[in-house]
This record gives structure tokens, C-alpha cells and sequence, in this order.
């Protein structure tokens, strides 16, 4: 099998781990379908994008959690916002660790909050990870003359 059979199965295989783990979700399948030759760093650039708003919210929450009198409201905002565009863009386990955030939010649970935010941060660190391997699977393919395989 020459080098780039190999790069598309590999890709193939490990898109499909990702969706299986349930890193990512059919949301973000819609995201590569907006993808095209005019805009081919397009998810990159979301993604991208995506992991800078995370931190900074990721931050915030972690700075109102530590204050005496914790603003649950405040907190249960920036998980609103995380929640939401980590819809947008599929990362499936970051929005699920959301719906736990916000319940915990909304009974002033610090406890839970906090340990939420870990889980968080954990699930960042492994989406991101995860989605740089993918990408750079993705550049090597265009590298040797290929087209990335399309995930149905």
C-alpha cells in the first residue's frame, strides 16, 4: 500500500474513533462540509477559534470560582456560551460536560462546579489534541497529492 493510501486509511480510521469515542458529533461533519478549495483552512480557522474562546470562558469560570461569594449566575453564563459553541462546532463530550456544569450551577453546588471544570479542561486538552492529529493527517494527504476522504 503506498504512502498515501495509508495517510487516507489512517485518517479514515481515526475519524471514525473520534466519532465512536463521541469526541465529536454530526455537527462537526456539517462543519467540513463548509469546507471547500475557496476556504480550505476553514474548520482549522473555526477550530481554532473555538479553542481560544474555550480558554478564555474556561479562565473565567475558573477565576469565579475561587472568589468567597461565587456568582453562580455568571458562571452558569460562560458555561451557557461554552455550551453553545462547542454545539456549534461538534466537540459532543465538551457540550455534555456543559449540561452537567449548568445543573450544578443552578444549584449553587461550588463542589460540582469545580469539578466540572475539570472535566472541562481534561476534555479540551483531549479534543485538542485529538483534532492537531487529525489536521496534520489532513495536511500530509494534501502534501502527497491527495484528497481528504469524506466522512458520511
Amino acid at each position: 500500500m503506498d504512502l498515501l493510501n495509508q495517510l487516507q486509511r489512517q485518517y479514515t480510521d481515526f475519524t471514525t474513533l473520534l466519532y465512536q469515542e463521541g469526541f465529536v458529533d454530526d455537527q462537526f461533519t456539517q462543519l467540513q462540509k463548509l469546507q471547500d478549495e475557496s476556504s480550505p483552512d476553514f474548520v482549522v480557522e473555526v477550530v481554532s477559534l473555538f479553542f481560544e474562546d474555550c480558554e478564555k470562558l474556561v479562565n473565567n469560570m475558573a477565576k469565579a470560582l475561587e472568589q468567597q461569594d461565587v456568582d453562580f449566575k455568571q458562571v452558569d453564563s460562560h458555561v451557557h456560551q461554552l455550551k453553545g459553541s462547542s454545539s456549534s462546532i461538534g466537540a459532543a463530550r465538551i457540550k455534555n460536560v456543559c449540561v452537567a456544569f449548568k445543573t450544578f450551577c443552578e444549584a449553587q453546588n461550588r463542589e460540582g462546579c469545580l469539578r466540572c471544570l475539570q472535566q472541562v479542561n481534561h476534555e479540551h486538552t483531549q479534543l485538542k489534541t485529538n483534532l492537531q492529529s487529525l489536521f496534520t493527517l489532513e495536511r500530509q494527504i494534501v502534501a502527497n497529492g491527495g484528497s481528504i476522504p469524506v466522512m458520511q
